[in-house]
């Protein structure tokens, strides 16, 4: 059972009876180290199946668990108490649900249904959705929870916070009376069981001699206390994890808790599983020497028998699409060389750089899959929008009239919609049409929609399309939508997204500046096969990017068991691994993300998930950047990612010149554009507002300095960063600048003592 192992992993599996930490490093073989700890503590009759807890963090990582346990031993797994936390506390409440104070057949509340549960909830009294956004009641509900805090735990420091706190009793009061529970309450609710009921409580703690926790490095704070509880009665702790592969602060992890765990339970019994079956010693020496600079950790360092194999290829780029496009020629040679295109993976950081990605790959015919999401254009947000510029173009479409007639909300309910229909159907016409025939409040809110969808179709003869998208993007009211949800930062950045997208069509059509509505001629393949018959008629650049977004949503698509390569954010790739690793936008601001900048312990979390990129290659890992990025509908000069220089040279291969120069296209006028690789895209000046456009330049002189965008800079407090914006003249010319350390700041260029940096 144990001969196979390695003297690290044996040493955890036959570990004598009492708390211990396991630092199980990425591809170190830590689900074999757990499932065998648990055949060997049951072959020698330590403890029976029964007497075992084995905790994961999915239901697949549960089931793998008992697969393997089953071919290790002789025995039938079922009935084993090994599942998900949440899967564990249904079991109990289920078993005890008197006792919890629930209905034997208390059901459950997923994600959704618990937010609709609460719109419910404020609709019947009468609340505001502004003032209380259903999400944002649903975050603070959850976060409280998953603290241990039940409403009269929570503090009320000032009048919204009062609110919050009434309408989470008002919640688990409507939740009571319809015997439902969410998923931080399956936690808290056991949590209580146990904490309140002591037969309960030691019955358990005599039961389970032995506790096995997986991935504990992503445990929250309630977690922790659930797992001291069970304990308490003298049980054996196993804690596995890797608090270098922490990156889910965002949904409560707390990394603190496995030094909070060898301090209070393994008390120095700590082992270190640093033998890695995975990658070569190139990518683990580079991820080494990156989480090195991290000051929290317990301390690992990965090793491999595999020999050094080949560095880390590093391929910096002018633009963000010449970056796809090259990621793209790669992966054709890839292939070509014998790779299997699902053993290729291409991460980001934001899943907006997808778009760009999926183009090429679309363009170049490649099958992709993205994994864990969706397609760029068939995100909800960009449907929605897509919806809006469907009926500019067309205003009869009833399906995209039914997808945004109501979203964001105008108080148009199913009732009006159904008596609309039933108009429709009368008269043999279109939702639109029908409109008129409507009466009274309905008629109303309905014709304030129509006007709604007649001033963007004015604005669609004037406007260019990137412009018109912009348009219908904030007067939908999708723009406040989405800034009004604390979770909605990744749903704008997929609205501009759409915008960028506008910009790169326009561009390699030729129609830079023309309004979205202008008829373009008939298809080349009409003129170029004239026997095919009558041209077809022409369209405008708005009905033509339409097609094209249904296309690229539509065709290649890869079919299940396709292969195809893996597209995917970095937090989605945690637990996977490929042959071929791509990660792209290597630039400060985007990976390490900006938001990490003012984030306490936000920089350490950011190169923990770089560190989890890295560890999924086995063979070859490429990392790649560009120059200059459309993000946030606008063009950013960046600065390569600190993250590369954390990693020694000797490990590294720089496909492009280490020390080149950067270079940044020549802007022209206001609604012009400028050359982007194959496509254009509007200058910064023309994505800036449209106040400041003008004022806006690429150069300017002050004194015996010449500044100008997209040079790198260094000011004595701020440190180093690269000018992203100018404006002004002489002694009044100002600096827009994107700081490595403290993000982005405007400086006057006649007192700022700025130092040109080179390279």
């Amino acid at each position: 059972m144990i001969g196979s192992l390695n003297p690290q992993q044996q040493a955890a599996v036959t570990l004598p009876t009492g708390h211990a930490l396991v630092l199980a490093g990425a591809g170190s073989g830590k689900t074999r180290v757990l499932t065998t700890r648990m055949a060997w503590l049951i072959q020698g009759g330590q403890v029976s199946p029964f007497g075992l807890l084995a905790v994961t963090f999915t239901n697949k990582s549960a089931r793998e668990m008992l697969t393997r346990l089953s071919a290790l031993l002789p025995i039938n797994t079922r009935g084993m108490w090994v599942g998900t936390f949440h899967g564990l506390c249904n079991r109990l409440l289920r078993a005890h649900h008197r006792d919890a104070g629930l209905p034997q057949t208390f059901q459950i509340l997923d994600t959704a249904d618990q937010l609709s549960a609460i719109k419910r909830l404020l609709k019947a009294a009468g609340i505001d959705d502004d003032k209380f956004p259903p999400r944002d009641v649903q975050r603070f509900i959850n976060g409280s929870k998953e603290q241990g805090l039940r409403p009269d735990d929570v503090d009320a420091y000032d009048a919204h916070r009062r609110g919050l706190i009434d309408l989470y009793r008002q919640y688990q009061v409507q939740c009571e009376r319809e015997g439902v529970v969410d998923f931080p309450e399956l936690l808290l609710r056991a949590y209580e069981l146990l904490l309140r009921n002591a037969p309960i409580r030691e019955h358990y703690q005599r039961r389970f001699q032995h506790i096995l926790i997986d991935e504990f490095q992503d445990t929250n704070d309630l977690q922790y206390r659930w797992l001291k509880l069970l304990a308490g009665g003298g049980a054996s702790l196993f804690a596995v994890g890797d608090d270098d592969q922490s990156i889910y602060a965002f949904r409560g992890a707390n990394v603190g808790n496995m030094a909070a765990f060898e301090r209070e339970f393994a008390q120095g019994n700590v082992i270190r599983l640093e033998q890695n079956y995975r990658s070569y010693g190139h990518i683990l020496d580079s991820a080494n020497a990156l989480i090195a600079h991290n000051a929290a950790r317990l301390g690992k360092n990965l090793w491999t028998e595999q020999g050094e194999g080949e560095p880390v290829r590093i391929c910096e780029q002018g633009t963000d699409l010449l970056e796809a496009q090259w990621v793209g020629d790669e992966i054709r040679a890839l292939v070509s060389g014998g790779h299997s295109r699902r053993d290729i993976a291409v991460l980001y950081r934001s899943n907006a750089q997808s778009r760009v990605i999926e183009h090429t790959l679309f363009s170049s015919g490649i099958p992709y899959r993205v994994y864990g999401g969706q397609r760029f254009f068939e995100r909800q947000e960009v449907k929605h929008a897509l919806a809006y510029l469907r009926l500019v173009a067309n205003p009869n479409d009833d399906t995209s009239w039914l997808r945004v007639v109501n979203f964001p909300a105008r108080g148009i309910g199913a009732r009006t919609l159904e008596q609309l229909g039933d108009l429709a159907k009368e008269q043999g016409s279109s939702l639109y049409a029908a409109v008129s025939a409507m009466g009274g409040k309905s008629g109303a809110k309905l014709g304030t929609f129509v006007q709604l969808l007649s001033d963007l179709s004015e604005q669609s003869s004037v406007l260019p399309l990137p412009e018109l998208i912009e348009h219908v993007i904030h007067h939908s009211g999708l723009r406040d939508h989405y800034m009004g949800e604390k979770e909605g930062a990744d749903r704008l950045e997929n609205l501009q997204e759409l915008v960028n997208a506008a910009t790169v069509f326009v561009g390699e059509e030729g129609l830079m500046g023309e309004p979205a509505s202008a008829r373009m001629g008939p298809s080349s393949d009409a003129l170029e096969f004239p026997d095919a018959g009558v041209a077809p008629p022409s369209q405008s650049a708005l009905d033509s990017f339409l097609s094209h977004a249904s296309l690229e949503a539509g065709d290649n698509q890869a079919q299940a068991g396709e292969d195809a390569v893996q597209l995917m954010t970095v937090h989605a790739a945690k637990g996977l691994e490929f042959d071929c690793v791509f990660i792209t936008g290597l630039e400060e601001g985007l990976f390490p993300h900006e938001n990490s900048l003012t984030e306490q312990g936000g920089l350490e979390e950011e190169r923990r998930l770089m560190y989890v990129a890295m560890t999924r290659a086995r063979q070859r890992l490429y990392l790649t950047l560009a120059q200059s990025r459309m993000l946030h509908g606008q063009t950013r000069y960046a600065m390569r990612s600190r993250f590369l220089s954390e990693i020694p040279e000797e490990h590294l291969k720089w496909l492009t010149p280490r020390e080149q120069q950067r270079t940044v296209p020549d802007p022209v006028s206001w609604g012009g554009a400028y050359r982007r690789g194959d496509a254009y895209a509007r200058s910064p000046a023309t994505l800036a507002p449209r106040t400041a456009a003008r004022s806006l330049t690429t150069g300017v002189t002050v004194g015996e300095q010449h500044f100008r965008v997209g040079q790198g800079v260094a000011h004595a407090r701020f440190g180093e960063g690269t000018i992203i914006g100018l404006s002004g003249t002489g002694t009044d010319a100002q600096a827009q600048i994107q700081f490595r350390d403290v993000g982005t700041k405007t400086l006057a260029l006649g007192v700022a003592k700025l130092a040109i940096v080179q390279g």
